[in-house]
């Protein structure tokens, strides 16, 4: 079995400064390639002094909308910089949070489109951030066009309606630990409903450890536990899975394996 944690943060700084033992670990559970996804200047910088040290972590960069409150001109320039000189699989993680967020509404909008536009003048999908603002995510990356470049709900947790609509539009979901919880019943249902040529899996560490290990630190290694959670809910075996998302995150981000 061959896994692939498409949105992780062994950047953050929770995980970087022992990213050879967690990296060893996930290996050891078939968590072969990770792609270590930015918020800002800090962690973008980290996921790509990840990729450049190993051949099997990729990065993906941006500004988060929580973030987007400081993202400016200077940044911006930098942003482009790092897209120029690095090998980046995806712009991201970008989109709209609506919960306890510091950065306004309009701020975040603005930022998002604006990293949509970057990222369609590098050919590049994008990892999408979306908490507690469906309708007006969805209407951004509808009137962005955004299925010219693609790209991923990342920790998708809507119900089977919304995905129905995010597909639509030419975009991918990812299932992360929320999957595995038990009263996370509209997501069972979409996972149900997921074509399989369209759905990833990641963990989002150091956040939303899956089940058996809710409530502890998550990292690289435990996208296994979602695998088998999705499995489960299809009713297929958990290689069945694993080999899908795998190739799916392969296909999404450009990846030659």
């Amino acid at each position: 079995m061959k896994i692939f944690d498409s949105h992780t943060h062994l950047n953050d700084e929770h995980l970087y400064p022992q990213a050879d033992k967690y990296f060893m670990h996930a290996n050891e559970l078939g968590v072969v390639k990770l792609a270590n996804v930015g918020s800002n200047e800090k962690l973008n910088k980290l996921s790509l002094e990840l990729s450049k040290k190993y051949s099997d972590m990729y990065s993906i960069i941006g500004w988060h909308p929580e973030d987007s409150i400081n993202y400016d001109d200077h940044q911006e320039k930098l942003l482009l910089k790092q897209l120029q000189d690095n090998p980046v699989v995806a712009v991201g993680e970008i989109g709209l949070d609506y919960y306890q967020t510091t950065s306004n509404r309009a701020v975040q909008k603005k930022v998002f489109r604006r990293q949509i536009e970057i990222a369609k003048n590098f050919h590049l999908p994008i990892s999408i951030h979306n908490r507690d603002a469906f309708e007006d995510t969805y209407q951004i990356l509808k009137q962005e066009n955004i299925g010219e470049i693609g790209g991923v709900l990342h920790s998708f947790n809507g119900d089977p309606e919304w995905l129905k609509k995010f597909l639509d539009l030419g975009l991918d979901v990812s299932y992360s630990g929320v999957a595995s919880f038990k009263k996370t019943h509209d997501v069972h249902d979409s996972v149900r409903q997921t074509p399989l040529d369209r759905m990833l899996v990641e963990t989002d560490a150091p956040y939303l450890s899956p089940e058996p290990l809710r409530g502890k630190q998550n990292e690289p290694a435990y996208t296994l536990y979602t695998v088998e959670a999705v499995a489960r809910f299809r009713d297929v075996n958990p290689d069945e899975i694993a080999a899908h998302t795998y190739q799916n995150t392969l296909k999404l981000f450009g990846i030659e394996d």
